[in-house]
């Protein structure tokens, strides 16, 4: 998953919902637990408090036997943490009897901390006790007629209470982290799952663009259904397009050519008329013109077409072989040197044949003896790969300034030399239409390097 990703985005995004309802869940949980344990808790104070008061009720037992009937140690251990507590209130100065464990200790009255009774008329609270322990209190005051008025109080360790709370939560929580665990992989698999046929339109869009296929194959979920096909619409479209401005392109070519070539003809029939002379000086800048856009028209509809695809190797190869036979009476030998056999242009077979084709022609006509071509594929970053093919010859050479000069359309350095001047500045259209550089330099051999750097599919 990377950054700025669908995957991520819902990724994060369920992680965070997973982790606030856990969270949530965790809390109540703890929450309804602590009451239940406590509500159990107050039940086992609750019983020892109604044993006191049955003891206090029952005209069999003094006073100072009170409690004897609790069966519970604890109230027998000094400073345990469990207390019991009887308060006679009907005299001046109240008699307090307790417990063993409370020593000579006392338990404080909740109805003096304003702690109001429940419908039972107990009165429950938090407490410090003797030795600073947290005691839970139930206190209840009884009216027992003639025999008197009491107050009859049971505190027990609050840290029982506390331990098992806590016993749960860490229960709770280890629970939650397994339980966040499963559903956060769960989740990474439904992602991947949900989100695999954006990958797949994905990788059918490189097929199509590296020219491995021509429109998106396959079945895809009702959702992704109509991205596949109005990108397989507008591919076609795409096409249709393409084509019919290649057709025009032709049509408009063969529509200007012909009345060109008859003015041409027309003028130069008439010797050396100021007026003819005129006429065929101006309908050569035209001619030089409508080939120049119509040019430039052909050669962006070319580009434009997606997922065409062409080797390297055969294309120089069959071009070495024909230009070499073509400049017999110079015998000019054209070496190959081919690093990457399987590299391949990202673009029509064409436009590469057009582009390595002046760039051989031009070397073989400067040329010595002896042109070279190399065939390399680079990555200069990581994710694109780039053709590098270089031409060398060990002619003369060009300065700086010359390699600037004929790299412009129509411009030359020898009138001598066939060819139209168009050579070099339709491979630098080219190559920048298709997003490549072409570099002019001086050759080991001698004469003039020209390197040209194009994208690989």
């Amino acid at each position: 998953m990377r950054a700025n990703s669908l995957a991520l985005r819902l990724f994060v995004s369920a992680t965070v919902w997973i982790a606030l309802i856990l969270f949530v869940t965790g809390f109540v949980l703890s929450g309804l637990y602590r009451e239940s344990v406590e509500r159990a808790f107050d039940r086992r104070l609750g019983v020892y408090l109604k044993t006191l008061i049955a003891d206090l009720a029952s005209p069999d037992i003094p006073i100072e036997k009170t409690g004897q009937m609790l069966g519970e140690p604890l109230f027998e251990l000094p400073l345990s943490g469990w207390y019991w507590q009887v308060t006679r209130l009907d005299h001046s100065k109240p008699e307090v009897t307790s417990s063993r464990s409370l020593w000579d200790r006392g338990l404080q009255h909740l109805n003096e901390q304003n702690v109001r009774p429940d419908l039972d008329g107990q009165r429950k609270a938090y407490v410090p006790g003797p030795e600073d322990q947290r005691l839970r209190l139930v206190e209840r005051d009884v009216d027992l007629g003639d025999d008197g008025r009491f107050r009859v109080t049971v505190g027990g360790d609050a840290a029982e209470l506390d331990d098992e709370v806590l016993a749960f939560d860490g229960a709770i929580v280890t629970t939650f982290l397994v339980l966040a665990a499963v559903l956060l992989l769960t989740t990474l698999f439904q992602v991947r799952f949900g989100l695999a046929p954006l990958n797949r339109i994905s990788r059918g869009l490189a097929a199509i663009r590296s020219g491995k296929a021509e429109k998106l194959a396959g079945s895809f979920p009702v959702e992704i259904e109509p991205l596949a096909r109005e990108t397989n619409a507008l591919i076609d479209a795409n096409r249709e397009i393409v084509e019919r401005a290649r057709t025009h392109v032709g049509n408009l070519a063969h529509a200007l050519k012909t009345p060109l070539s008859v003015m041409m003809n027309e003028a130069a029939g008439r010797g050396d008329d100021p007026f003819a002379e005129k006429v065929k000086e101006q309908t050569g800048i035209m001619r030089d013109q409508v080939t120049r856009h119509l040019e430039r028209a052909r050669i962006a509809a070319r580009v434009a077409v997606v997922g065409s695809i062409t080797d390297v190797v055969p294309v120089v190869q069959a071009l070495a072989r024909t230009i070499e036979r073509t400049q017999h009476e110079k015998d000019v030998a054209i070496d190959l040197d081919i690093q990457a056999p399987d590299a391949r242009f990202r673009g029509e077979r064409q436009d590469l044949e057009e582009m390595v084709g002046n760039l051989v022609d031009n070397a073989c006509k400067w040329a010595g003896a002896r042109v070279s071509i190399e065939v390399m594929l680079e990555q200069p970053e990581p994710g694109r790969h780039v053709v590098r093919i270089v031409v060398d010859d060990d002619g003369p050479g060009l300065t700086p300034a010359q390699r600037d000069q004929v790299s412009r359309r129509g411009q030359r350095l020898d009138e001598t030399k066939p060819g139209s001047g168009l050579g070099l500045s339709i491979v630098v259209e080219l190559v920048g239409l298709y997003g490549g550089s072409l570099n002019l330099g001086t050759a080991p051999i001698g004469g003039l390097r020209a390197e040209l750097v194009l994208p690989a599919g």
